[in-house]
């Protein structure tokens, strides 16, 4: 239970960032950005498995690249969704979903399944290998 409030306040954080950095994404206060997290987990486990597997030929064809569209569209329905959340055009959901995905994956790194900060120590052993 500890780990899911760590990785909803991780996604959180990584949607406050992507308002910062990207001019098309407005968020209101933490609030908002908390329950836009909320809502982009449910459409995310609900719609995104479907969307991927429906788009699955495009998706092959532009070697996986189409999934940045279904994440921009997920941004964008999450933004219909929260009245405190806007996105501002397709190409601020696009640059604001891989902003939202490169901040989550890094903070989430760190944080194992109980919600604890792990950190790898890794040192020589036997030569050449790292272990």
């Amino acid at each position: 239970m500890r780990g899911l409030l760590v990785r909803w306040l991780i996604l959180t954080a990584a949607i406050i960032a992507a308002s910062y950095l990207i001019e098309g994404i407005q968020v209101a206060g933490f609030f908002s950005a908390f329950f836009t997290a909320a809502t982009l987990g449910i459409l995310n486990a609900f719609f995104r498995p479907l969307l991927i597997i429906l788009t699955l030929p495009i998706n092959i064809m532009t070697l996986g690249l189409f999934t940045f569209v279904i994440n921009a569209l997920m941004l964008m329905m999450a933004s219909g969704v929260i009245s405190g959340f806007e996105v501002h055009g397709f190409w601020s959901a696009v640059f604001g979903s891989l902003v939202i995905s490169i901040v989550s994956w890094i903070l989430s790194s760190f944080i194992n399944k109980k919600g604890r900060v792990e950190v790898i120590d890794l040192k020589k052993k036997d030569g050449n290998r790292w272990g």
